[in-house]
Protein backbone atom coordinates (compact mmCIF):
# COMPACT_ATOMS: atom_id res chain seq x y z
CA UNK A 1 0.00 0.00 0.00
CA UNK A 2 1.15 3.54 -0.65
CA UNK A 3 0.25 6.88 0.94
CA UNK A 4 1.03 10.16 -0.81
CA UNK A 5 1.18 13.42 1.12
CA UNK A 6 0.41 16.42 -1.06
CA UNK A 7 0.99 20.14 -0.70
CA UNK A 8 1.17 23.10 -3.04
CA UNK A 9 4.89 22.83 -3.81
CA UNK A 10 5.61 19.27 -2.71
CA UNK A 11 8.28 20.34 -0.25
CA UNK A 12 7.75 21.51 3.32
CA UNK A 13 4.29 20.67 4.58
CA UNK A 14 3.86 17.46 2.57
CA UNK A 15 7.24 16.25 3.81
CA UNK A 16 6.23 17.07 7.39
CA UNK A 17 3.01 15.06 7.04
CA UNK A 18 5.02 12.22 5.47
CA UNK A 19 7.38 12.13 8.45
CA UNK A 20 4.46 12.23 10.90
CA UNK A 21 2.74 9.34 9.13
CA UNK A 22 5.95 7.32 8.98
CA UNK A 23 6.50 7.83 12.71
CA UNK A 24 2.92 6.76 13.39
CA UNK A 25 3.20 3.67 11.18
CA UNK A 26 6.39 2.76 12.99
CA UNK A 27 4.69 3.05 16.38
CA UNK A 28 1.72 1.03 15.05
CA UNK A 29 4.11 -1.69 13.86
CA UNK A 30 3.24 -1.47 10.16
CA UNK A 31 6.06 0.66 8.72
CA UNK A 32 7.15 -2.15 6.39
CA UNK A 33 3.70 -2.60 4.85
CA UNK A 34 3.06 0.96 3.69
CA UNK A 35 5.23 3.27 1.61
CA UNK A 36 4.84 6.98 2.29
CA UNK A 37 5.98 9.69 -0.12
CA UNK A 38 5.25 13.35 -0.78
CA UNK A 39 4.52 15.36 -3.93
CA UNK A 40 3.18 18.63 -5.24
CA UNK A 41 -0.50 18.99 -6.05
CA UNK A 42 0.08 19.82 -9.73
CA UNK A 43 1.85 16.60 -10.62
CA UNK A 44 -0.27 14.19 -8.56
CA UNK A 45 -2.30 11.60 -10.47
CA UNK A 46 -4.72 8.94 -9.25
CA UNK A 47 -2.32 6.09 -10.03
CA UNK A 48 0.42 7.45 -7.76
CA UNK A 49 -0.94 6.07 -4.47
CA UNK A 50 -3.67 4.18 -2.71
CA UNK A 51 -4.47 7.09 -0.37
CA UNK A 52 -3.75 10.81 -0.59
CA UNK A 53 -3.29 13.11 2.41
CA UNK A 54 -3.86 16.79 1.73
CA UNK A 55 -4.66 19.92 3.73
CA UNK A 56 -8.34 20.75 3.29
CA UNK A 57 -7.74 24.12 1.62
CA UNK A 58 -6.34 22.18 -1.36
CA UNK A 59 -9.45 20.01 -1.62
CA UNK A 60 -10.58 21.63 -4.86
CA UNK A 61 -7.11 21.15 -6.36
CA UNK A 62 -7.34 17.38 -5.87
CA UNK A 63 -10.90 17.01 -7.11
CA UNK A 64 -9.65 14.82 -9.96
CA UNK A 65 -8.44 12.17 -7.54
CA UNK A 66 -10.76 9.40 -6.31
CA UNK A 67 -12.45 11.20 -3.43
CA UNK A 68 -12.93 8.00 -1.42
CA UNK A 69 -9.13 7.77 -1.23
CA UNK A 70 -8.44 11.43 -0.36
CA UNK A 71 -7.93 12.32 3.30
CA UNK A 72 -8.55 16.03 3.84
CA UNK A 73 -6.72 17.20 6.94
CA UNK A 74 -7.96 20.16 8.97
CA UNK A 75 -4.49 20.59 10.46
CA UNK A 76 -1.17 19.34 9.17
CA UNK A 77 0.31 19.28 12.67
CA UNK A 78 -2.54 17.63 14.59
CA UNK A 79 -1.07 14.23 15.47
CA UNK A 80 -4.43 12.91 16.68
CA UNK A 81 -6.19 13.79 13.44
CA UNK A 82 -3.49 12.05 11.41
CA UNK A 83 -3.54 9.05 13.74
CA UNK A 84 -7.32 8.71 13.48
CA UNK A 85 -7.20 8.92 9.67
CA UNK A 86 -4.36 6.42 9.31
CA UNK A 87 -5.89 3.96 11.79
CA UNK A 88 -9.22 4.12 9.95
CA UNK A 89 -7.43 3.22 6.71
CA UNK A 90 -5.58 0.38 8.43
CA UNK A 91 -8.83 -0.93 9.92
CA UNK A 92 -10.75 -0.58 6.63
CA UNK A 93 -8.03 -2.59 4.88
CA UNK A 94 -7.73 -5.23 7.61
CA UNK A 95 -4.14 -4.33 8.41
CA UNK A 96 -3.31 -5.35 11.97
CA UNK A 97 -1.70 -2.64 14.05
CA UNK A 98 -0.91 -1.80 17.67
Amino acid sequence: MKFLCICQSGLGSSFMVQMNIQNLLNSEGVIEEIAVEHADVGSTTADMADYFFVEKTLGDAVSGLPQDRVVLLNSLIDQNEIKDAVNKILDDNNIAHN
